[in-house]
């Protein structure tokens, strides 16, 4: 990163007037340590005020309001320049997200965001990985339950095999929660642009480098029942398989050989065939432009549950990991995933960045590979289990 000392800010939120970036709001303000530089931003100055005025007496003297629009290139080639850390809620990123990141790699700030898109990732990667290696910024996709429980939860489990054998390992997915608005306009501009996310993935494959001697891939597989954990398991297409791959990239702890499946877990066969119809049908809707902008209006963006409905939410993520002749199981668990979850651990992500000791890294990073072991204590210390059973 450039040098800190010319910074005056440690953090920079923008989408805090948005459901889920609004709960990272509150949530900084109640966690973050006393004297935290930080900062509320977007395009609509009054809108922020009021996010401010709910924050408190101690928050509203503490908050700055910065305002910029997302298309706005010099106010946030601005805005990064002066902090060490951005993190933004505003999606779907596909449409909103490119010049943050521009401006936060050119400027070697830390951006960390929310993203399930997978095409959006190979595209920063592609136009900005070289310039944030370059300026030591670290660009920190799927800081949400998209990707931190699988992403950490499968590090925690490959620390407990040995890091010179092969390991295999999947990662079962189990909540009740709602999936928050902006995850499900995220999935539908995704269905609806399969060919351009191929496309962007086999870019980047080509100009990703391949990590020495060693080898790290996501795997598919068919709906089938776990021996071990004993649910029937579907695939599911989501970004965390993608990312949990790149950490096995980049990390050796990972062995030399990595592979890894991901699936949602259920106790019975119908629930498994119901979640494989449901997904493929969404897949249809979403070719179908009319369909499409009516789902949308179904599930809008910027809203969400309430507290007490978050509260009776849950999620669970249990891993079996092989390697070495010995097998591993964990689970990580935690509550509401979709938005009370997700918006803890983008914000401790923040605060990890900004003020603990991490890898030195830099460019696009998981979070595995940029805060690895401090993410995972300060995780555990807010209350998501990782544990081994």
């Amino acid at each position: 990163m450039s040098d800190d000392r010319a910074r005056d800010l440690d953090i920079v939120l923008f989408g805090a007037t948005g459901f889920t970036g609004g709960l990272t709001a509150d949530y900084l303000a109640a966690h973050a340590p006393a004297g935290l530089r930080w900062a509320i931003a977007g395009r609509n100055a009054a809108k922020l005020e009021g996010v401010r005025r709910r924050l408190g007496a101690g928050a509203a003297e503490q908050v700055e309001v910065l305002v910029a629009d997302s298309t706005d290139a010099a106010a946030l080639a601005d805005i990064a320049r002066r902090t060490r850390v951005v993190v933004t809620t505003i999606g779907p990123y596909l449409e909103h997200g490119a010049p943050l990141v521009a401006a936060c790699a050119e400027a070697g700030t830390d951006y960390l965001d929310l993203t399930g898109e997978p095409e959006f990732v190979d595209r920063m990667f592609l136009e900005h990985h070289r310039t944030a290696e370059r300026t030591g910024s670290r660009l920190v996709h799927a800081c949400g339950f998209d990707s931190v429980p699988h992403d950490l939860g499968a590090y925690f489990t490959v620390q407990q095999l040995p890091a010179d054998q092969p390991i295999t390992l999947r990662g079962v997915v189990r909540s009740g929660g709602t999936f928050s608005g902006g995850t499900f306009h995220s999935a539908l501009n995704q269905f609806a642009r399969g060919k351009e996310m191929k496309k962007a993935h086999a870019a980047r494959r080509r100009a990703e480098a391949r990590p020495e001697g060693r080898s790290s891939r996501a795997v598919g597989g068919k709906p089938h029942r776990d021996p071990v954990l004993g649910y029937w398991l579907l695939p599911l297409p989501t970004i965390d398989p993608m990312v949990v791959a790149r950490s096995g990239a980049a990390l050796e702890a990972y062995g030399p050989r990595f592979r890894y499946s991901h699936w949602a877990g259920t106790k019975t066969l119908r629930f498994a065939a119901g979640g494989a119809l449901g997904v493929g049908a969404l897949a249809a809707a979403a070719q179908v432009g009319p369909l499409r902008e009516l789902l949308r209006s179904k599930v809008p963006q910027g809203t969400g549950p309430d507290e007490g409905k978050r509260a009776r939410s849950w999620f669970t993520v249990d891993f079996v990991g092989e390697g070495g002749g010995r097998t591993v199981r964990t689970r990580v668990s935690g509550g509401d995933p979709g938005y009370t979850g997700t918006a803890k651990m983008l914000s401790e992500a923040a605060l990890c960045l900004a003020l603990d000791d991490n890898p030195v890294t830099a460019g696009q990073v998981t979070t595995a590979q940029a805060m690895g072991d401090a993410l995972l204590a300060r995780l555990q210390a807010a209350g998501i289990r990782f544990e081994t059973v």
